[in-house]
């Protein structure tokens, strides 16, 4: 069999949750898929037509269940959560059942002869193999394969953590279906695949560097542009020796195929290094962008907290012509794809944007202001209890603006982390900062991918008085989980900095006064 036609397993169909329970299983030449579903929330379906049915599932710790991947138990958890919050329109978006996930970091053990590629069993560190994971992009799966085949015939060496020798301990696989030389509709199905190594070693000049380029050439021989079907993007190597669990080094370094990795998302095309945090599930995270669109006013200005590349702040650029867009993210290995993100919007883009590398657990009130728009999108513990506490009294502070202006006007910067966040700093477009310096956001768009932490901090902002949640939706990210992802707006509820003066009865004059009163007004008159 043609190494360059392993990509041909066919995708797995996108699974509608109006679904009879006459249907029938997927089988393995399924039909076209169908449009995914947006679910109003409906007693579960058993149908095996939404089962996982994977020859893994006992041993791998990817998925927690088979059976109603549409719609995980804990959906019914979020409508109840939110119902008692007063939003009973709560939608559930099922996506993609079946070959969703385009992103996937694994393990490469086992030896030479015999590899192993996939995910730790759970609570060990033993590689479980899965060369059929039904989660995967079909790609991604004939990507394995082909590298274990380079792996025998050139005699690399998997990773043992117990003696720390080995050529290869990881391998992450992301795919992209940028592909604008083909219709739009076929482009998931034929979808590349970025190769990244993880090789044991301080940098390309180590004694096993022949090794990895000849297996870099063996992937790129095999599954490359030059193949009849090409599934292989390209190729990079990532450098690790650290005895830690952390699967990247620092040192980064492009072998072969296309430098640059793009994906279209939100309306925009979007530059992803290898190293930057990219969503697994990217069907379902474009229908969240298309939904998070709606809930910016057209014009805003927006602040987006957590923004890795800057993936969210730039589609809100590009499709709701905001005023101003500011990304900030700790990680500055995302400045660079922010910057070719940026290169590629449409001309008609005429904000003022800008990407900042920070903590925006320090003085997070300084990122809040000046937005009438925020967008937050934690990691899974949620967010940081300062940024909530400032949150929390934002009408306190525009309070405390209003009534003392001059006690905010811009000094000489000489906190080190603001500075640093200045030199990390990209500008695009004029600095509309000092225009809107005083305004104070009214509307905190949350996107969650850790539900227990989202409720915490739901509650918490709900508490303050300060915010009301509008709407929610959730879309399922991780079919075969128990993770959902939440999209929650709330808004500032009016007038809150204003306290009400209490109605008292007026006091009755006496007749003196009441008689001098009189006096007065016949003088006057």
């Amino acid at each position: 069999m043609s190494l360059c036609l392993l990509y041909a397993r066919s995708l797995c169909p996108t699974a509608s949750c109006r679904l009879s329970p006459a249907a029938s299983a997927p089988p393995s030449l399924p039909p076209p898929p169908p449009a995914p579903a947006t679910l109003r929330l409906s007693p579960a379906s058993t149908s095996p037509a939404c089962a996982l049915q994977c020859s893994h599932f006992q041993s791998c710790s990817g998925c927690t269940h088979e059976l109603n991947l549409h719609r995980p138990s804990v959906v019914d958890d979020a409508a109840d959560f939110f119902k008692s919050l007063g939003v009973s329109d709560f939608t559930f978006d099922s996506c993609k059942l079946w070959g969703w996930r385009c992103r996937a970091k694994l393990a490469v053990r086992g030896s030479s002869v015999d590899p192993l590629i996939g995910l730790y069993q759970e609570g060990t560190h033993s590689v479980v193999d899965i060369p059929n994971c039904k989660a995967h992009h079909p790609n991604i799966n004939a990507a394995m394969e082909l590298l274990k085949q380079g792996i025998k015939e050139l005699g690399i060496e998997p990773h043992d953590e117990d003696q720390g020798t080995g050529d290869l301990r990881y391998v992450q696989m992301a795919v992209t279906t940028y592909n604008t030389s083909i219709p739009a509709s076929e482009r998931y199905q034929h979808g590349q695949v970025q190769v990244a190594l993880v090789w044991n070693s301080r940098n390309e000049n180590s004694p096993n560097s022949d090794k990895l380029n000849a297996l870099a050439h063996f992937l790129w021989r095999n599954g490359g542009s030059k193949c009849k079907v090409p599934f292989i993007h390209s190729v990079w190597a990532n450098f690790q020796t650290s005895t830690s669990n952390v699967i990247f080094g620092n040192r980064w370094r492009h072998l072969l195929g296309d430098r640059d990795f793009w994906e279209h998302l939100g309306g925009i095309d979007v530059s992803l290094a290898p190293s930057s945090f990219g969503q697994a599930n990217t069907r379902a995270f474009n229908s969240l962008l298309r939904k998070l669109q709606k809930y910016v006013p057209y014009g805003a200005s927006v602040t987006d907290l957590y923004a890795g590349s800057g993936v969210i702040g730039l589609s809100l650029a590009a499709t709701r012509k905001c005023r101003s867009v500011r990304c900030v993210e700790i990680n500055k290995e995302s400045k660079l794809s922010f910057e070719k993100t940026v290169e590629r919007l449409p001309k008609y883009v005429d904000s003022s944007i800008s990407w900042h590398q920070a903590d925006t657990s320090v003085e997070p009130t300084s990122w809040l202001v000046g937005s009438d728009v925020i967008v937050v999108d934690p990691p899974r513990k949620g967010l940081e209890a300062s940024l909530v506490g400032a949150l929390q009294t934002l009408p306190a502070w525009e309070l405390k603006t209003r009534s003392s202006p001059e006690s905010f006007k811009t000094k000489e910067e000489k906190r080190p982390w603001v500075l640093r966040a200045r030199e990390a700093s990209v500008q695009v477009g004029n600095d509309l900062s000092e225009e809107n310096r005083h305004s104070v956001p009214q509307t905190l768009i949350y996107i969650s991918c850790g539900w227990e932490s989202f409720k915490e901090d739901c509650k918490s902002l709900l508490s303050s008085k300060a915010w009301h949640l509008e709407k929610a939706h959730g879309f399922n990210f991780f079919p075969g989980t128990q993770s959902i992802e939440v999209l929650a707006v709330f808004k500032r509820r009016e007038n809150m900095h204003i306290k009400k003066k209490k109605a008292g009865k007026k006091k009755k004059k006496s007749p003196a006064k009441k008689q001098k009163a009189l006096m007065h007004q016949e003088v006057m008159t």
